[in-house]
């Protein structure tokens, strides 16, 4: 069973959202057409927010808390604290200090924003939708409210509201390069590679040292059969994260399909030494290995 692989980080807030499944499956139906082989589909659960301890650290929490002592009526410093304690993976902590904050203002859309970013990581998609539109009721232009809220509505299949989503944080011209990139996965999930390529594109040079857009347009140009052109994106991913399983999975397939299966075997085994678990990477090297 052949299947496909993209880089999706799971533990980074800046491109988020079940990216696996899309791909996947199209990397199924290419390598089927390539291959003859039948197409299978993949999902992971992953975080969305960017895990460092290092925020939580005792000083830092302890600078924010001064700031906190010496004006506690200010919201943004609550709504700063909060988002500390979020990449720190101390949730509770960080939803009690969002909550502080729209308390002390019930207008403080950035804040509800955040905490609905908390409770996604927490796997509270309903409480993250109703933050977000709340977020939008205040600030209708605000286009990273637009991009969470797609993002959730991506994971759980509602595309066309997803694309609605990115679109409009696009047509608000965000510089976030998260509404390209998902607007582009949807793109390739209906099987529009030139619009996804340019989606990536974009995402691409709004963020350029992110490896997932490179992988996400690798995926269109493989599904096109330029297979020159997914192997450079593959192999950039690659030099931005080498510690990916995903993208060395995806350098694989392009090996595979080129028939040279002994540096297929090795970036499937790379990818395989990164992630045990990485089901896309265990089946390539059983294929190239006839296992």
């Amino acid at each position: 069973m052949a299947t496909k692989t993209l880089k999706q980080s799971r533990s980074s807030n800046r491109f988020s959202g079940n990216a696996r499944t899309y791909r996947a499956t199209l990397a199924g139906l290419a390598l089927a057409a390539a291959f003859g082989l039948a197409g299978c589909q993949t999902d992971s659960s992953e975080n969305v927010i960017r895990i460092d301890k290092a925020q939580g650290s005792q000083e830092n929490i302890a600078s924010l808390t001064s700031v906190i002592n010496s004006n506690p009526q200010d919201p943004e410093g609550y709504n700063v604290r909060g988002s500390a304690y979020g990449r720190a993976g101390e949730f509770n902590k960080a939803l009690a200090d969002f909550n502080q904050a729209i308390q002390i203002n019930p207008k403080f859309y950035q804040a509800y924003a955040n905490r609905a970013l908390v409770l996604r990581n927490m796997g509270k998609q309903p409480e993250a939708v109703a933050d977000y539109n709340t977020a939008l009721q205040i600030n209708s232009s605000y286009d990273v409210a637009y991009i969470g809220r797609g993002n959730i509505y991506r994971q759980a299949g509602r595309d066309d509201d997803a694309f609605r989503d990115f679109s409009k944080a696009i047509d608000l011209g965000t510089t976030d390069g998260r509404a390209y990139h998902n607007r582009g996965l949807i793109y390739q999930k209906r099987k529009q590679q030139d619009k996804a390529i340019e989606d990536f594109s974009k995402a691409i040079s709004l963020s350029p040292n992110s490896p997932e857009p490179y992988d996400g347009r690798g995926i269109s140009y493989f599904a096109l059969n330029d297979d020159d052109n997914a192997f450079a994106d593959f192999n950039h991913a690659i030099e931005l994260d080498g510690n990916n399983a995903e993208s060395w999975a995806n350098q694989a397939l392009v090996y595979e399909r080129r028939g040279d299966k002994d540096k297929a075997a090795r970036s499937y085994q790379h990818a395989v030494n990164l992630d045990p678990k990485y089901q896309p990477a265990r089946d390539g090297l059983a294929r190239v290995r006839g296992t």
